[in-house]
């Protein structure tokens, strides 16, 4: 083999190479590797049948570390959206109603969207759909210094889902956190929101 043709091999292998690394979409962590663990939504999730109503909610005491998770109602969303629906408010309101009740406690609102999308912009809008959950508990007159917010996008998500996992999946979780404030950090840093 000559040189033209061992160059024009290594300009080959060398363009393969750059043509298939470019186009990899970069891994999801595994959900029981991220600061939250495994417990935190997506696939088996949470049925809204099966929580608790208000009534009985300062009975619960199943806190894992500084967490509280399945006792209150999960927000839904419809797709690509972040307002609040009419028909999911009363479930801030037991948010509400529960720090009343318990006062040393803290509310954080976990951002979800379903598999479509890029990573990205899942971030961005699960980040949208835990702050508008926030404005509203605190336009019902909670404190701002007891609500955090984060966002696991399309973390948690089933991908190829059907529609009614899509619809499970599109919701901001209410965890209770125990002293004060503190959102669990990010796994892998919540980049800026990607508007559609």
């Amino acid at each position: 083999m000559n040189s033209a043709s061992r160059i024009l091999c290594l300009a080959t292998l060398s363009l393969t190479v750059f043509i298939t690394g470019c186009s990899k979409k970069p891994l999801r962590p595994d959900p029981g590797q991220t600061v939250l663990g495994p417990q935190a939504g997506g696939q088996g999730s949470l049925n809204p049948s099966d929580v608790n109503t208000p009534t009985d909610l300062s009975a619960r005491d199943g806190f894992v570390g500084n967490e509280l998770r399945n006792v209150l109602e999960p927000v839904y969303f419809a797709f690509d959206k972040s307002s609040i629906a009419q028909s999911e408010r009363a479930k801030i309101q037991a948010a509400k109603d529960y720090l009343a009740k318990n006062p040393s406690y803290h509310i954080l609102f976990e951002g979800h969207s379903d598999w479509r999308g890029t990573s990205e912009y899942n971030l961005g809008l699960g980040d949208r759909r835990a702050n508008e959950a926030k404005k509203y508990l605190i336009s019902l007159g909670v404190s701002a210094d007891k609500v955090d917010t984060l966002s696991k996008g399309s973390e948690d998500s089933k991908k190829d889902a059907d529609a009614e996992t899509m619809k499970h999946d599109r919701r901001a979780e209410i965890v209770i956190l125990k002293g004060p404030g503190g959102a669990p950090a990010p796994a892998g840093g919540a980049e800026a929101p990607v508007t559609k």
